[in-house]
This record gives C-alpha cells, sequence and structure tokens, in this order.
C-alpha cells in the first residue's frame, strides 16, 4: 500500500507593525518621523509647510500610508510651533514644546550628549545637558541671520544651490570678514566684499564663520558648551557652517542620521512613553488625509485680556478653540458651546 507524503507548509501571517507617529509643524517645514517600538526609526518625510501647515501634514501622512506598508500607529505626538494646530488635525497622545522633543530625541541617539545646537528654517536653538537632564537652554526668534532661510535667500541671491553652499564654502583659501550680527548688516557686507573683488567661497566661508560668532555671542551666550556637541536641525547639512563651528568650539560636532527631523522622532518617542502607559491613542487614522479643515479666530470681550480665541472645525464639527487664558471658550468645546 503506497504512503502518500504530505508536505506541511507553514504560512507566516502578516501583523501591522506597531508604531509611533512624531509630527513637526514650524514655519519653515513640517517633519514626520514612524518609530517602531524599540526606538528605530523607520521613515521620515520632510516638507515645506509652504504657510498650509494643515495641508502639508495631510500631504506627509498621505505619502507616510502609501509606502510604509502594514502598520499599526499606536500613538502619536506633536511638537514645533504649530504643535497645538497638529494635535487636533491627527489627534495626538503627547504635545509637547520643541526643546523637550530635540532634547529627547537626541539623548536616544548619542546618549552622553552635553550640548544641542539646533538650528531650523526660522530660529536658532542651544540645550545643555547635564546626566540625562536639561539644565539649560535658550532660543532666538527674533534675527533670522544663520538660520535656514537667511542662507537659503542668500545662496539664491548668488545663484548657488543651497546643497552647493557648504561645499562651496569649503573652497576658501582666505575667508574675508563679514558683519553677522544682524541679517541686514551680513547681505550688505557680503554685497560690499563682492564689490571689492573677494571670491565667492572666500565670501560664503567667511558668511559661516560670522553666523557662528554670532549664534555663540547671542544664543549661547553665558552657556558652557561641552562635548559630545550634537548639531541638528537643517543647517546641519552646511558643511560651511559646521566647520565654522568646530573651528570656534575647538570641539567635533556630530550630526545624527535625520538631523533635519530630530523634533519629529523626539516627538514620537515621547508619544510611546505616553502611550505605554495604557493610554489608547487618540490618532484620527490616515483617513484623516481626505477631510477638509477651517480655522478662524475671534476676540473674546469677556474681560479686559480681549483674548485671541482660534477654532478649528472639519467640515462643520467644531473640533476644537485655543488661545483664552481662562478657558471659557476652549473648556466648552464638546459641551454644547
Amino acid at each position: 500500500m503506497g504512503h502518500t507524503l504530505v508536505k506541511a507548509i507553514s504560512v507566516e501571517v502578516l501583523r501591522p507593525l506597531k508604531v509611533c507617529l512624531g509630527i513637526d509643524v514650524g514655519s519653515v517645514s513640517t517633519n514626520i518621523a514612524v518609530v517602531d517600538e524599540g526606538g528605530q526609526v523607520l521613515d521620515t518625510v520632510y516638507l515645506r509647510t509652504n504657510g498650509q501647515p494643515i495641508e502639508a501634514i495631510q500631504e506627509a501622512l498621505a505619502m507616510l500610508e502609501g509606502r510604509t506598508g502594514i502598520l499599526t500607529v499606536a500613538g502619536v505626538g506633536t511638537t514645533g510651533s504649530g504643535r497645538q494646530l497638529a494635535a487636533v488635525v491627527a489627534g495626538a497622545d503627547a504635545v509637547k514644546n520643541e526643546i523637550t522633543a530635540h532634547a529627547v530625541a537626541a539623548m536616544h541617539i548619542v546618549p552622553e550628549v552635553r550640548t544641542i545646537l539646533e538650528i531650523g528654517g526660522q530660529d536658532s536653538k542651544i540645550i545643555i545637558i547635564r546626566d540625562g537632564v536639561v539644565t539649560d537652554f535658550a532660543m532666538n526668534t527674533v534675527c533670522a541671520a544663520g538660520t535656514g532661510s537667511f542662507l537659503d535667500q542668500q545662496a539664491a541671491r548668488l545663484n548657488i544651490a543651497i546643497a552647493d553652499f557648504g561645499p562651496r564654502a569649503l573652497e576658501a583659501t582666505s575667508p574675508v570678514r563679514v558683519a553677522g550680527r544682524c541679517a541686514v548688516f551680513a547681505e550688505s557686507d557680503m554685497i560690499h566684499k563682492q564689490q571689492s573683488g573677494h571670491a565667492i567661497p572666500d565670501i560664503l566661508s567667511g558668511l559661516c564663520q560670522a553666523l557662528v560668532r554670532n549664534y555663540l555671542n547671542n544664543v549661547g551666550k553665558g552657556k558652557r558648551i561641552e562635548g559630545p556637541v550634537v548639531f541638528q536641525g537643517g543647517v546641519a547639512a552646511n558643511s560651511g557652517m559646521r566647520q565654522a563651528f568646530e573651528a570656534a568650539l575647538g570641539l567635533p560636532l556630530l550630526v545624527p542620521e535625520h538631523y533635519s527631523v530630530m523634533g519629529a522622532i523626539g516627538a514620537a518617542l515621547l508619544a510611546g512613553e505616553q502611550v505605554g502607559r495604557g493610554q489608547e491613542t487618540k490618532f484620527r487614522g490616515f483617513g484623516l488625509v481626505h477631510n477638509r479643515y477651517h480655522t478662524a479666530s475671534f476676540e473674546c470681550d469677556g474681560c479686559p485680556n480681549i483674548c485671541e480665541v482660534v477654532e478649528i472645525k472639519r467640515e462643520e464639527e467644531l473640533l476644537a478653540r485655543w488661545g483664552d487664558r481662562c478657558g471659557r471658550w476652549s473648556n466648552g468645546v464638546g459641551k454644547g458651546k
């Protein structure tokens, strides 16, 4: 009697990968990071905000949904100047300021970090860390000198691609001294140096040195900068700025792989901590990319504060209000007010 051999075939069941999303909405860029349960960065999106943060969030989420595969969003964190808006649109479990988000991301990647230099599109920051705790920080949101938008502007004026700015600066043989205390003065001085016949690489290198002096004399004033030093933010891509910082500090700079989206990574990690305590995520789902949102504001005359109250609606549904100091309007959302 013959025997039939039956070969057992094991079928691997694909299980959705649990991840946390970090959303960093700034005036120049909107960034999203996808981080798994082990803290590994799986994917990132970097988009220009272009003055439309809601549309930027929707576009970034649509890009992620289309290329990330099977995943389950266990938590969402938001940060940046538009963190409140992003929290309402996406449904956030953790809403944190930029200092906290950038510090958490840097310490996750470089646990022994003691100083963080962060320069983005519109502002710059310094964060001092000792024994894993933020002990001091400073931000500059007043002057544009040294920020990404200023460097973009100067590169465009010189007809140089921003990606070539740093390499061209490294070609300098005799850097000129540029006045860097103010964006207006810096540009004026650069034009003067051009008219005097100085080579473009020498001017670019001089500008990097001037902007580093400005940063250290303002944002870094009174701060004890010790290594390891992590350099993050979009400007960290500029090799001319990195070289100028290293020369001024006498210390090497560590630039993380995901230097431009560190705020989003930190927000994702913080969301993971929040939902790890057993909290169910508030994430509204990837379907939000198809929703229409409307924002408006009004002044409350209920007291002498005259608060500007911002409200956001999805279609005709009121989702949130904020900006009132007493909570009269924000606390009333969902209560028929």
